[in-house]
Parts: structure tokens; C-alpha cells; sequence
């Protein structure tokens, strides 16, 4: 796969960021929370791994600065696999 080559992602509430470089995150995340409200979908999982937390305090970081974000925790269920849930606001 080329790296430059878009990435189709469902818009589900579901986003895996295991295909994604760190450095893209800054606007995929923010499209597709845009995306997710486009289609009514206000309860949101970003996947971001376990590893040493680099990548899920970076999510969190882009959580904290979107005003459509009402609230977001990390995953306590035996499937979570390092994921962060997200409610976003109704409007």
C-alpha cells in the first residue's frame, strides 16, 4: 500500500488508528468526529493500542481541544485493547 494513497474508513464510531502515522492525527481525528456527527453517531471508539501510552495521551490531547467533545474515558471492558470512548455533543 502507498503511503500517500487515501485510506476509505467507515464511518461507524469506530476508528482504528493501528493504520495510521502518528504525525496524521492531528486532522484525521477532528474530520472524523466531523464526520460521525454528519451521520448522527455521538458515542465515538478510537482505538490507539496499550504500548506506552504516547499515542492515546496524543488522542487525548486532540480530545481535549474539540468543542464537540462532551466527555471521553478510557475502555474498561476485556476487549478494549487500549481504546478511548467519546461522546460527543447532540445538537
Amino acid at each position: 500500500m502507498d503511503e500517500n494513497e487515501p485510506i476509505e474508513l467507515p464511518i461507524d464510531g469506530i476508528l482504528d488508528l493501528h493504520l495510521f502515522q502518528p504525525k496524521d492525527l492531528g486532522g484525521l481525528i477532528p474530520d472524523y468526529i466531523d464526520a460521525c456527527l454528519e451521520k448522527e453517531i455521538f458515542s465515538l471508539r478510537i482505538i490507539h493500542g496499550k504500548g506506552k501510552g504516547v499515542l492515546r495521551r496524543t488522542v487525548h490531547s486532540i480530545l481535549e481541544k474539540h468543542p464537540k467533545v462532551q466527555s471521553y474515558r478510557l475502555a474498561n471492558d476485556s476487549s478494549s485493547w487500549g481504546a478511548t470512548l467519546v461522546d460527543l455533543e447532540q445538537c
